[in-house]
């Protein structure tokens, strides 16, 4: 059976038209495209395209070709989980909206998740995908050339995660009139300062980590199973709080008991936590792919005094961060308030302290632009918003403890109300999640 474009469909038993037509046609309406669910208004769409053409402008940029997924959802609002192949948008001073451009049998999510016209919505065959002689980066260098934005220079994203050097290499070779420039901050720099209606957002996935973090210390006990641990906090994390329903986080639970909490970034493992674990515990809630990080630690059974120390110092270590942060101050200097804490009593953190944080994909939900780290003088501005982590990985033992901030005007408002401290976690006669 032949496809598009001579391509070959495998047989199925239901009827072919239900990857077609029949599907499309519910998307319509006396022939009319059907609007659209998108989060936030079309003003605020195009108020962010104007913002990405003024930096374009200031930076010498005729045409952008965004692939960051979170770039492409903050422009347009497409929203699905078809970032692990080739998909882009395109933006210029030339076009009156942005152009989508991903998978065919994606391009009805575009329609139903972004807020551009039906003629932005561009899809390619799926014989551009995992192939040997052809790319969807050819397809993309086609619509680029069908708006005649072949010449001139072309900023694209050179170190976002879905951007090879192979739909690199395709682009120029395709493309050779046009001048190659690196713009992959260009979109999230805009993304740094928050609308209300994003801030909201945020506060809303507050609501969702605070629940997710109570379920995390409630069914961390002796003889439960971790991999049983992390179900339990991710089926909260999705399921949210009975007003609000939560969304995938673009990293999993990090939760690493016992010697491994040394190291950051570790997931579960199939072992039973036993009385005396340390538990590092760092999620996120996630609403409409707006994130709200946060960690904690906890002991099973009594503290040992090393732990029980160095938790003090992060604690008011963090107190002293947060002071710090108000309009007009830069990121080092919320780096060095924590500095001058831990420094203090012996210890010293050579990472950076946290980082700029809201809209994302896997495998990340930080922004990768401003950081709370010596050397940025990115100044602080309201609605803002960062994740502090203070994360404390020792020689055979670590300690988390962070917080999602907002900065406004009178200087720094947290997302979620968890206190601060080591919590201990004392063993029951029956454990959550049984033997």
């Amino acid at each position: 059976m032949e496809g598009r474009g001579g391509s070959f469909i495998p047989f199925v038993e239901w009827s072919p038209t239900w990857c077609g037509n029949t599907i499309n046609s519910s998307f319509r309406k006396n022939g009319e495209r059907m609007n659209s669910v998108t989060i936030f208004s079309r003003d605020e769409y195009e108020s962010r395209i104007h913002a990405a053409q003024e930096r374009m402008q200031q930076q010498g940029i005729d045409t952008l070709i965004l692939t960051d997924p979170a770039n492409i959802n903050y422009l347009t609002g497409y929203d699905g989980w078809s970032f692990y192949v080739p998909q882009a948008v395109v933006v210029s001073q030339a076009l009156s909206e942005p152009l989508w451009i991903g998978r065919e049998q994606d391009s009805n999510g575009a329609r139903l998740t972004c807020w551009m016209s039906e003629s932005a919505i561009t899809p390619y065959a799926d014989y551009f995908i995992q192939s040997s002689v052809r790319h969807p980066m050819d397809y993309v260098a086609e619509v680029v050339k069908s708006h005649s934005l072949d010449h001139g220079r072309i900023g694209v994203e050179m170190d976002a995660y879905y951007f090879s050097a192979f739909s690199y290499q395709r682009l120029v070779q395709a493309l050779p009139d046009a001048r190659f420039s690196d713009a992959t901050l260009l979109v999230n720099w805009i993304r740094l300062v928050k609308s209300e209606h994003e801030i909201a957002l945020i506060q809303q996935a507050a609501s969702v980590v605070t629940l997710a973090m109570d379920t995390a210390m409630g069914v961390i006990r002796p003889g439960v199973r971790e991999p049983d641990a992390a179900a339990e906090i991710l089926r909260t994390q999705i399921q949210g709080t009975s007003e609000i329903g939560g969304d995938y986080p673009a990293i999993v639970p990090l939760i690493p008991s016992g010697v491994r909490t040394s190291s950051a970034h570790l997931t579960w493992v199939d072992r039973r936590y036993e009385v005396g674990d340390t538990v590092n515990i760092e999620l996120a809630g996630c609403v409409k792919r707006y994130h709200c990080p946060l960690a904690r630690s906890a002991v099973i059974g009594i503290a040992p005094p090393h732990l029980t120390d160095l938790a003090k110092v992060v604690v008011e270590g963090v107190n002293a961060a947060l002071e710090a942060v108000k309009p007009g101050h830069v990121c080092e200097d919320v780096e060095a308030a924590w500095q001058h804490v831990i420094q203090h009593y012996g210890y010293s953190k050579a990472s950076r302290l946290g980082y700029s944080v809201g809209l994302n994909y896997p495998p990340d939900w930080g922004e990768h632009t401003a950081s709370l780290r010596a050397g940025d003088r990115t100044e602080l501005q309201a609605n803002m918003v960062f994740h502090m982590i203070a994360g404390m990985w020792m020689d055979g033992y670590g300690l988390e403890v962070s917080e999602t901030f907002r900065v406004i005007p009178s200087g720094v408002e947290t997302m979620t109300c968890v206190e601060r401290k080591l919590f201990v976690l004392q063993e029951p006669e029956i454990s959550v999640l049984g033997a």
